[in-house]
């Protein structure tokens, strides 16, 4: 479902939004080739005022996909390009404004359906289908400035590391493939 944006055409008013920004920024399309997927709380309707559009991509060839964000983005309000290590994998991610939007890029050398920003967006996803009544609660903790991950543990008194304890949760609720 979340592979493309198609469905923001007839989602709420954010979404549209959203939907609009990204096709003019053109980004889906300028970056194809890393199979770009949009992640995060507005693809699953629990964003907040500020919320960002958090596109995950599967990047192997650090160097060229440096060059080519420069290349497209590096003159946008607030551009931020770092190289980081998330555990043991090799991250890299970039920020930059675009038309109201806060966007972040973030790349690692796996499929992005194997990438946590992708995995957790799936398992919340299932969770406010199997419980829609929580949707009002998470997002009133994400206004009072809790992360989404640890706001879905709060809802779902999961406890340890949120991050970690919602993948768990996910495979034991089989949302994970």
């Amino acid at each position: 479902m979340f592979k493309t944006i198609t469905y923001l055409k007839s989602g709420n008013k954010n979404q549209r939004r959203a939907f609009n920004v990204i096709n003019e920024l053109g980004i889906l399309n300028d970056l194809a080739k890393y199979n770009p997927v949009l992640c995060g709380t507005i693809p699953i309707s629990i964003d907040v005022e500020g919320s960002d559009l958090d596109i995950v991509m599967e990047v192997h060839d650090f160097k060229m996909f440096k060059y080519e964000i420069n290349s497209l983005y590096g003159e946008h309000d607030k551009f931020t390009l770092r190289e980081m290590m998330i555990g043991s994998t090799p991250t890299i991610t970039t920020n930059f404004e675009f038309d109201g939007f806060e966007f972040e890029l973030f790349g690692q050398p796996r499929a992005v359906e194997q990438q946590n920003a992708y995995r957790h967006m799936i398992i919340e996803h299932h969770l406010l289908k199997m419980h829609p009544h929580i949707r009002s609660e998470i997002i009133r903790l994400k206004k009072e400035g809790i992360k989404t991950e640890p706001a879905f543990a709060q809802v779902f008194e999961l406890e340890g590391d949120p991050y970690d304890e919602l993948l768990v949760l996910g495979r034991k609720l089989g949302a994970l493939i």
